[in-house]
């Protein structure tokens, strides 16, 4: 028999365990979680203040509903660690986000209570909207519960997804976690009350007698009942906006008072009324004061010490690309008041911060809303500004149509700087720039750009900024560089050429790219081979320099490309071209070295590209394969 002294935590494996408790035992079992919570993140890194943030909320979600039977969605699935620690994680939660590990964000073939992967934000709605109609369809009875936090409200397709499930009219509770925006200030005790006022069965049931009521009136009168209803309700509680989109509107309440939250949810859970919106005003970074202080509330942390919050970050003489794109555009807009920065939502990752603390005015978070922020790019250039579109190359992915219809078609400069090109480490396959190169390069008047180092990011942040006539794109990845030395200011490159960095004979080696420190590390091992190698630097994808690949093709016997991205980008063009001018009719050996067609999991960057054979050995092993021989035995010989 266990000891009564054993933490809650440790009697709670499940959800079902969970529910077993009394809920006088809550609060101790939520202190617990956030401690578990902390003292995990510290050793593996990770997103900490999202998850610190509804400890309480996940605490009472997993109590009321019946899960995994009730669906629960986390919108992007940065804050279900502590939802991990109960659905039978725990043992594994010191894996997170490492190679073999716990995905850091919600994962389907992880557990059965993931009913739904994410990593984007603002898909929760329409999935559980998905999740409800088909349990309808099916007659079943279960609930459908989607979380998602204020700052994922700010994109469009949230809103497409209430607009339906109002029209729908299907049972699809959605708990609006509000923990920056401040969409409506909860009013204490008060507001709590009403919470619980509101979603009970006594005031629904007299609401709906007060609708059949206001029916038999004649149309003005019944009009003017209901608005003042709405206009009643909607002064304490702000919920107008959502009631206008057919969702019945629960709170503000406190997301940390689990007094509240429980019969509130509870109330919610019972009601057979059609989407509920539960509007929970939670903290960020809540019960760990470092998180508290931080100005992003540790958003995202490294390994850290629990006790001073202080964090290990590696120490680099090398640059962050980040850095050098935002300190390059900051150099640049001191010399043209015409170039503004855009983010959307990720002013950190991407350095627009840097570029808002000089130029305030000139800088535009538009929350989650990639869609908005391409097309408010291209309006800002029909008038002649020169707006720098910094998004993630994942991200932009969400506004791909506007990119084509908005921007390619009218042919406006927007110069779009995409950030985490190639694979990125611990976020996994939802964060990793594969496909920018095969969906830009497609655009007719695209020019696309890639730095192969630090160096070459800060001429081609010069460059963008000369190209006035056409839409650009630039790709780096995240992370530091790779310890070049750094040009005193950006020159703009010639458009559509590359530059050869080594001379060979043998074996030309065409890198697009940060794997261009991979590929020289690659020739020097070929050199040990007695294989004479070029190599070369296409910077460009598009335009892309034909003379100098036909130059490579000429006088090499194997020509390998070498690129961090999917089928269909560089390497495509390049045999596009090769094939145009007939270069592959001579027994020219060419090769393209891609990402594999899967999507590789979490792990450390060198590990990914390793897994992917886009390291220097997997480079060599390339050439030799080309060659007809296996670097095996070229090894074994040379040993």
């Amino acid at each position: 028999m266990k000891d009564s002294k054993t933490p809650l935590l440790d009697k709670v494996r499940t959800p079902d365990e969970l529910r077993a408790l009394p809920p006088a035992k809550l609060n101790q079992l939520a202190a617990e979680l956030r401690q578990e919570m902390i003292d995990a993140v510290a050793v593996t890194g990770g997103h900490l203040g999202a998850g610190l943030g509804v400890i309480e909320l996940t605490v009472a979600l997993h109590y009321v509903f019946d899960t995994p039977r009730d669906r629960l969605i986390w919108d992007v699935g940065h804050q279900a660690y502590p939802h991990k620690i109960l659905t039978g994680r725990r043992d594994r939660i010191r894996t997170l986000r490492q190679g073999g590990g716990l995905s850091g964000f919600t994962k389907r073939a992880e557990s059965e209570y993931d009913p739904f992967g994410a990593a984007h934000s603002s898909t929760s709605i329409s999935a559980g909207l998905g999740m409800a109609v088909a349990r309808d369809l099916d007659g079943r009875k279960n609930n459908v519960i989607a979380v998602i936090g204020d700052g994922a409200m700010s994109a469009g397709m949230a809103y497409e997804a209430m607009n339906n499930a109002g029209a729908i009219n299907s049972r699809l509770i959605v708990i609006l976690n509000d923990n920056d925006m401040s969409i409506a200030p909860p009013v204490g005790a008060l507001a709590g009350y009403l919470a619980r006022l509101f979603s009970g069965h006594s005031y629904r049931g007299l609401r709906e007698i007060g609708r059949q009521l206001a029916k038999k009136l004649p149309k003005a009168l019944e009009i003017g009942a209901t608005r003042a209803e709405e206009f009643a309700r909607g002064m304490v509680t702000g919920g107008t906006m959502f009631e206008e989109l057919g969702f019945y509107y629960v709170g503000p309440i406190d997301g940390h008072n689990l007094d509240q939250l429980l019969p509130i949810l509870k109330n919610v859970r019972d009601s057979e009324t059609g989407p509920i919106i539960v509007h929970c005003r939670t903290q960020k970074g809540k019960g760990y004061e470092p998180a508290e202080k931080s100005a992003d509330k540790y958003h995202g942390v490294v390994k850290f010490d629990v006790a001073t919050g202080v964090q290990s970050k590696p120490k680099s003489n090398a640059p962050a690309y980040q850095k050098v794109f935002g300190e390059s555009l900051i150099k640049e807009a001191r010399k043209d008041d015409k170039i503004v920065g855009i983010t959307a939502a990720m002013p950190s990752g991407t350095g627009i911060d840097q570029f808002e603390k000089v130029f305030p005015k000139r800088t535009f978070d538009v929350g989650i809303a990639e869609q908005h922020a391409v097309t408010f790019a291209a309006g800002l250039a029909t008038e002649g500004y020169k707006p720098f579109c910094a998004i993630y190359s994942t991200f932009l992915q969400r506004g791909y149509d506007q990119v084509v219809h908005d921007v390619a078609i009218q042919r406006l400069p927007v110069r779009f700087a995409m950030d985490r090109a190639g694979l990125v480490g611990a976020d996994g396959p939802t964060h990793a720039g594969s496909f920018d190169v095969a969906y830009l390069g497609c655009l007719p008047g695209f020019v696309l750009m890639a730095a192969g180092d630090e160096a070459d990011l800060v001429h081609m942040v010069a460059t963008q900024v000369a190209i006035n006539d056409r839409p650009s794109a630039l790709r780096y990845p995240r992370g530091e560089g790779v310890g070049v030395e750094m040009p005193e200011e950006g020159k703009p490159l010639e458009i559509g050429k590359g530059r050869i960095l080594r001379e060979g004979t043998k074996v030309a080696l065409f890198s697009y790219g940060t794997r261009l420190k991979e590929t020289l590390k690659a020739a020097d091992d070929l050199a040990s081979f007695g294989l004479s190698t070029t190599v070369a630097d296409a910077r460009f994808a598009k335009p892309l320099d034909v003379d100098l690949l036909l130059r490579l093709a000429r006088e090499h016997e194997v020509l390998i490309t070498v690129e961090e991205g999917a089928v269909g980008g560089f390497g495509s063009f390049v045999l596009q071209a090769l094939a145009e001018h007939g270069a592959l009719d001579h027994g020219l050996k060419v090769r393209s070295m891609v990402l594999p067609d899967t999507f590789i999991d979490q792990d450390s960057p060198d590990k990914m590209y390793a897994k992917a054979g886009l390291d220097s050995k997997g480079i060599v092993a390339k050439v030799f394969e080309a060659l007809g021989k296996d670097v095996r035995t070229e090894t074994s010989r040379l040993a």
